[in-house]
């Protein structure tokens, strides 16, 4: 129900689009697109090239690649035991440079520092991380770290997107919407999977919603960053060889379902191990620095033994997609290897070393299906390849618990190029999503938008949208330009206000004017002109308080002037505080509203307060506005019709009905004040 509501609001927010907001999410979108693919090659192209230099030249290991990206064969390591030497030294270069550049968001995964700047800091990410999460990601990557590259991507793309709002002088909500752009640009170019790495940025913000604000921009950007990176490389998708996978036979379905569950039970285990080893290295009394080289070296042990378990492993999944590449593998290395990837994991990103959580859980739930083929093959209508099982494991195990099954479905199926498992692979994905529960490997996730104080002002105070602006306004100094700086200091200083509204002969609004600001500049008794900044928005008189407190927000002003509804003349301002009080004394009051009459007209249920003067009067005499009329009087749990005779009492529940720019003062009469 809660998803037809929300695809209900979602088609109705798409019809008020304008043409003007089609422009901007065009042209911002191809900005981040273009500036989030050439990211993307230069991170990769990083990559191998710390890669060529660390691991292979220093242990002689080439990691197993997939075949989009090259070779599935892998060679060595011929000195195993450098590796831990190796990977501690990606992770000694990795906490150097974000300790250096003091960046310290820059450690970890990524995309969950992305998500944690989309709900707590506006969407701001300061620049220097771009080029800091690339070289330290790029460290531990190239020395072997047992990472993945969407984490660094979704975080270098997020900031790209917020440095391309911050420079247009875009407001908080454009740059929200830039950063959850930018970071599904980032993912969708890197993993050759447009859509889904749109959807994915979209989906990974909550744990039971989606940005759908966000969701044109992002397929924009996201399909402007796929073409950079694919003109530059290829367009072919990462995983090879996968044409061939259907699902045919229902039978199978059974079995897929029990792998869902078997992937939500690693994916918790996957969720505590990240946060357990996590605390662990913030409890050490070491440098911050130190810490990634210590973790990694530990992995790098780890890979000393089973060297699948370091790496990005895509290479691995490749091989496990087919009937020989599995049964290379020996079966103790299919039970271990799911569980070492996940230790290896925890260690190389839980001590702060900078990479992604992707890839690995995409790996160990394809590694889980392989196990699962290779222990039930024989069974009576069991899947005859490994290959979807493999591809239901990936889908299955990173989408519970990112809490993002429908991105999962739709990014693996562009990576393999295989859309026909969508059926069974959501059987899984949803019994592993409900098994995982409100667990997430991203702490940052809100539980949806009521949550986020990103939309919290949308959905906490829906008396706020029956009442405007008008009601809450308070008086404003209003200053002629052409009165001078004398004459506009005098207005302040006489006035409640340090600041007011500067309008010109014909009543216009040029902009604001300080006291502070004047009396900084006292000796300097020149132009009034040189003291007044523009005031970007306003509202009118009929604008609903829902909508002052988003026009607030998103300008991020502490307040706005209020003009008459036709906009010609200024009837004062409203601020978060004026705002807030009146919503207080309607609240105090039961105010509820009822659906609106009309454009014009408004009903609503309040109730009499102990101080108002209407306490013991005959309706007839309450002088309540023009226009204002009682519907009906609830009184003891009975509904009274109203007539002229009918004496008002403390506690009565009144049905109103009349103009809507009557209503404060009613609420006003009701309450006292």
């Amino acid at each position: 129900m809660r998803l037809l509501t929300d695809l209900q609001i979602s088609v109705g927010n798409f019809r008020k689009i304008t043409r003007q907001q089609v422009v901007r999410s065009l042209w911002l979108g191809v900005i981040i697109g273009l500036l989030a693919g050439i990211a993307a090659v230069l991170f990769f192209e990083a990559i191998k090239l710390a890669s060529e230099y660390l691991l292979t030249g220093l242990s002689g290991y080439i990691p197993p690649e997939p075949l989009g990206e090259g070779d599935p064969n892998s060679s060595g390591p011929t000195r195993r035991w450098v590796l831990p030497l190796i990977l501690g030294l990606g992770g000694l270069m990795s906490g150097l440079i974000i300790y250096i550049f003091r960046t310290p968001e820059a450690a970890g995964a990524g995309a969950g520092a992305v998500i944690d700047d989309f709900h707590n800091r506006g969407g701001r990410v300061r620049w220097r991380v771009i080029p800091v999460k690339l070289l330290a990601s790029a460290a531990t990557l190239g020395g072997g770290g047992a990472a993945g590259r969407e984490g660094p991507m979704a975080q270098i793309g997020g900031g790209i997107g917020s440095l391309i709002a911050d420079r247009f002088h875009l407001g908080v909500e454009e740059r929200r919407r830039a950063l959850v752009a930018g970071m599904g640009a980032g993912i969708g170019a890197i993993f050759r999977a447009p859509l889904g790495g749109a959807m994915m940025a979209a989906e990974s913000i909550y744990k039971h919603d989606f940005e759908a604000d966000a969701v044109l921009l992002g397929l924009i950007s996201s399909i402007v960053a796929f073409s950079v990176y694919g003109v530059w490389y290829d367009f072919e998708p990462i995983f090879g060889g996968t044409a061939g996978f259907s699902f045919s036979r229902p039978q199978e379905l059974g079995y897929y379902a029990a792998l869902g569950l078997a992937c939500g039970l690693v994916g918790l285990l996957y969720i505590r191990g990240l946060d357990w080893v996590q605390k662990i290295f913030n409890r050490l009394s070491v440098p911050r620095w130190f810490k990634p080289m210590l973790g990694c070296a530990i992995a790098g042990l780890i890979g000393a033994a089973i060297p699948e378990a370091i790496g990005v492993g895509y290479g691995t999944i490749q091989n496990a997609l087919v009937i020989d590449g599995v049964l290379r593998f020996s079966l103790w290395f299919l039970i271990l290897i799911p569980f070492a990837r996940i230790l290896t994991t925890a260690l190389t990103v839980g001590s702060g070393a900078s990479g992604g959580i992707f890839a690995s859980g995409m790996v160990s739930g394809g590694l889980l299906g392989a196990l699962a083929w290779r222990l039930f093959n024989g069974l009576p209508g069991f899947p005859s390849e490994p290959g979807p099982l493999v591809i239901i494991g990936m889908i299955s195990l990173f989408g519970s618990v990112a809490h993002a099954p429908l991105a999962m479905l739709l990014m693996v199926g562009e990576m393999t190029g295989n859309l026909s498992l969508l059926a069974p692979a959501m059987v899984a994905v949803a019994l592993a999503t409900l098994l995982v529960g409100n667990a997430s490997v991203y702490p940052a996730q809100e539980m949806n938008r009521e949550e986020s104080t990103a939309h919290r002002h949308r959905f906490a105070v829906p008396l706020l949208g029956a009442l405007f602006a008008q009601d809450a306004a308070y008086k404003i100094p209003i200053i002629e330009v052409t009165g001078g700086i004398k004459n506009a200091r005098e207005t302040l200083e006489a006035s409640e206000k340090k600041y007011g509204v500067v309008v010109n002969s014909a009543g216009e609004i040029v902009g604001e004017i300080t006291l502070t600001e004047l009396d900084s500049q006292k000796e300097k008794m020149d132009e009034i002109d040189n003291y007044i900044k523009s005031i970007p928005v306003n509202v009118r008189a009929d604008t609903p308080l829902d909508k002052v407190l988003e026009t607030l927000s998103s300008s991020e002003r502490l307040w706005v002037p209020v003009l008459t509804e036709n906009g010609d003349d200024i009837i004062g301002a409203i601020d978060g505080a004026a705002l807030v009080a009146f919503y207080q004394e309607a609240a105090d009051q039961h105010v509820r509203p009822f659906a609106p009459l009309s454009d014009t007209e408004n009903t609503f249920e309040a109730e009499i307060g102990f101080l108002s003067t209407l306490e013991g009067r005959k309706l007839a005499e309450a002088n309540l506005p023009a226009g204002i009329r009682i519907l009906t009087i609830e009184r003891g749990g009975h509904v009274l019709v109203a007539s002229g005779e009918t004496i008002l009492r403390v506690g009565d529940r009144l049905t109103i009905s009349g103009p809507r720019s009557q209503s404060g003062m009613v609420i006003d009469l009701l309450s006292g004040k």
